[in-house]
């Protein structure tokens, strides 16, 4: 697909997409004779990944190596590869605990302004 038609699935702009390029964590897969990117699904899955590592706070060096150690697991994964899957696992579940509390913050917030109407 061209870079429109992912950038409109993804939800991620041009510009987005076309930096990710440059620091190499999704670059496009092919080139029309025209120079126009071309992507797969597979570069749309990586795509939808990063999308749900950026609000957990990750790093683009951490989406980074994720998607190295996914590429890894794919493969033949050795026992470094798997501890890191694990380490991002445990990373991603205290983030994520760290947002529930940050919801439950804010449903006690607005229940308490709720009682001054």
């Amino acid at each position: 697909m061209h870079i429109g038609e992912l950038a409109e699935r993804t939800g991620l702009s041009l510009r987005t997409l076309r930096h990710y390029d440059e620091v190499g964590l999704v670059s496009a897969s092919g080139r029309t004779e025209g120079g126009f990117r071309l992507y797969t699904q597979g570069d749309y899955d990586r795509l939808i990944l990063i999308r749900r590592m950026k609000p957990l706070g990750f790093t683009l060096e951490e989406m980074a190596e994720l998607l190295q150690v996914i590429d890894t697991m794919a493969d033949e994964p050795d026992a470094a590869t798997r501890e890191a899957l694990e380490r991002f696992l445990a990373e991603a579940e205290e983030r994520r605990a760290r947002l529930q509390q940050q919801l439950a913050m804010a449903d006690e917030f607005i229940t308490l302004l709720e009682t001054h109407r």
